[in-house]
């Protein structure tokens, strides 16, 4: 885990041979770290104009990918005297139709993250207008390419990417000679975009958008990317063809394009998953964990039966070399994935336990499970959160936040309905029936994509507040041991989410305070930058941080697991923990999953997967049992997985 922490938080990644790689491609520790260089080198190019008495002309992105490099942008205005008076802006695209002053425009966006906190002249902001009437579009898109060639062209053009390969707006399908224009957004970026606007029937079928051909002559191109979820996009942008069906692959054509990327985003790419088939490694025990199981693979074999012939042909004859041979390489790698599997996630009492992943003792265990929002405990460890109620443990369930923006306006009216029923007539209660008349009428005015006013955000968290108690009772947990905190930064309403702040990483101090855990489980989505799961994460990371500088001893004793969301899954060459779940207990933990009714059949925010999350759950907890038996380890109906962090 260490591995993995140093190689998402810590400085500027070494950077490798880049034999497949046909765009310039710089990959960061993390996210941060890499917005910070981008944000650097527009401010330089700020200085460098303002020196010389002209505009520094840049095009901007929204969306996720950006944001911290806003932040810094301001940082520097703030507090190194960064002025922007100077600065001419022109934005990639805008939804269509869209009200400026909607929650989801993209003016708005750009206000909030950006130009509301700068010295920019509004009149040098240019974002494309969806107020427009659609016979004013083509005439607006021919002004907005003069604007831009009247002040010389960009100098510098930001750019996210899509999970199509999209940049800007520009679908799969864009021509390379593609200008200002309107287009129809592919079905896959409009789901991608339903959490913004609370569901996807709610997200425009159009958008304005600067064309390919008008990136392409930005003077200089960054287009930067974090996470796993746009890995295998990168990868085929990166190494693959220039191909119209994926339009940043236009960039290998670009003479000053960059690609600015955590390793996350990087994970796909030769250098950083096969590094052996690009030069000679290193060869460290992790390295050579990963390149043995993918090996195994490769070829379809068990770990035991790889020969010497088989690494020699794929890259890694420096490997035999140094080790003598693929048997002694074999039997390395295989006993350290056997010692990952274990059946007492607790640990087992009075039993050796050097080679197990949990400690025998004490026993039974206090463990805190944090769960993000009010279902990813059953769905991502519900196997093996029953296991901990069943060996005994003292088991806790933090739910971190509401989670009532993922809630259906219907599930508030069925609940209300109820409510009404069982209060009509009841002379004392005509204040709660004023309440739910007012509420109803609500929901009924409601505009798309409309933020719920507080009354309805409450009601959508009792909903979930309940569910997550359903489940918690049906696994057994102790009733004084499910714990609501209700993160501060999440109560914002919206998707868009406030910074982590003092008062939630206080909340997460208090309770581990008061419980003193021998173990603690947590949602373990690193790299993920901006979403809800990572900012939970860090809220757990400073308080155990704050605790340890405290000196609380109790920590000294306590192991940090962390597991995956509903999403993904840990490479089996980063897991340290494997539980496995039989065929029963597989059935109970869909059982708990049950019990969260309002992201049943249709989630709020399912993403691109149309499965339900009992669904997701159980294929990739099959998927993980089968890698392992693949290789050549037992055969189990499921296996739940769990990597340690080491504070």
């Amino acid at each position: 885990m260490k591995e993995i922490l140093e190689k998402l938080e810590n400085g500027f990644h070494k950077m490798e041979a880049k034999k497949f790689e046909k765009i310039n491609t710089s990959i960061y520790n993390s996210s941060d770290h890499a917005s910070m260089q981008v944000a650097k080198a527009i401010a330089e190019l700020i200085k460098d104009k303002a020196a010389k008495g002209e505009y520094a002309v840049l095009g901007l992105a929204t969306g996720s990918s950006p944001t911290r490099v806003y932040d810094y942008l301001i940082r520097f205005h703030e507090e190194e005297g960064l002025s922007f008076k100077n600065v001419v802006t022109f934005n990639l695209d805008e939804y269509y139709p869209m009200d400026s002053n909607s929650l989801q425009s993209y003016v708005r966006f750009m206000k909030e993250h950006l130009f509301d906190h700068i010295d920019i002249d509004p009149k040098n902001v240019n974002i494309p207008d969806g107020d427009l009437e659609l016979d004013q579009i083509k005439a607006y898109c021919n002004d907005y390419e003069a604007r831009i060639k009247n002040l010389g062209g960009l100098d510098i053009q930001l750019l996210g990417i899509g999970r199509t390969g999209h940049i800007g707006f520009n679908e799969p399908g864009s021509s390379i000679n593609s200008r200002t224009r309107l287009i129809r957004l592919d079905r896959v970026t409009r789901r991608d975009a339903a959490s913004d606007f609370f569901g996807d029937e709610n997200v425009p079928s159009r958008a304005i958008t600067m064309g390919v051909g008008t990136i392409m002559e930005a003077k200089k191109v960054y287009l930067i990317a974090w996470g796993e979820g746009k890995a295998k996009v990168i990868k085929e942008a990166v190494e693959g063809e220039v191909k119209a069906s994926l339009p940043a692959s236009f960039l290998q054509q670009h003479k000053n394009c960059e690609f600015i990327i955590d390793a996350a985003a990087a994970s796909e790419l030769t250098r950083e998953k096969t590094p052996w088939l690009v030069e000679e490694c290193q060869w460290t025990e992790k390295l050579i964990t990963k390149a043995t199981i993918w090996l195994g693979n490769k070829l379809d074999k068990a770990i035991l039966k790889l020969t010497n012939e088989d690494f020699n042909e794929f890259g890694m004859g420096s490997l035999i070399a140094e080790y003598g041979s693929a048997e002694e390489i074999n039997l390395k790698v295989f006993n350290l994935l056997q010692r990952t599997i274990t059946g007492w996630p607790g640990g087992k009492p009075k039993v050796d336990d050097s080679t197990r992943p949990e400690r025998a003792a004490p026993f039974p265990k206090s463990s805190v499970i944090f769960s993000p929002h009010p279902d990813d405990d059953v769905i991502s460890m519900g196997g093996t959160l029953l296991r901990l109620v069943d060996q005994g443990h003292d088991v806790h369930v933090a739910y971190q936040t509401s989670g009532n923006i993922a809630v259906f306006d219907d599930e508030v009216l069925r609940f209300l309905d109820f409510t009404r029923e069982v209060i009509d007539n009841e002379a004392t209660n005509e204040q709660l029936s004023e309440t739910i008349k007012k509420v109803k009428e609500n929901i009924k005015n409601k505009k798309p994509g409309e933020v719920d006013p507080p009354e309805i955000q409450n009601y959508k968290g009792l909903i979930r507040k309940g569910e997550a108690k359903a489940a918690c009772r049906y696994c057994q947990v102790k009733e004084d041991n499910i714990h609501f905190l209700n993160l501060p930064f999440y109560e914002t309403g919206t998707v868009r989410k406030k910074p982590i702040g003092e008062e939630d990483v206080q909340i997460i101090y208090d309770l581990l305070s008061k419980t003193k855990p021998h173990q603690i489980f947590a949602a373990g989505d690193l790299s993920d930058p901006h979403g809800t799961h990572r900012v939970c994460l860090d809220a757990i990371f400073q308080a155990v941080h704050r605790l340890k500088d405290e000196g609380a001893k109790w920590l000294n004793d306590t192991y940090v697991w962390l597991y995956r969301g509903a999403w993904q899954e840990w490479d089996i060459f980063d897991i340290e923990m494997a539980v496995p779940i039989g065929p029963k207990d597989l059935m109970r933990k869909r059982k708990a999953i049950f019990k969260h009714q309002s992201q049943k059949d249709e989630a709020m925010f399912p993403g691109n997967d149309k499965r339900e999350f009992w669904q997701r759950a159980e294929d990739r907890n099959h998927e993980t049992a089968i890698q392992y038996n693949r290789l050549g380890l037992p055969e189990y109906e499921a296996i739940e997985a769990f990597v340690r962090w080491k504070f």
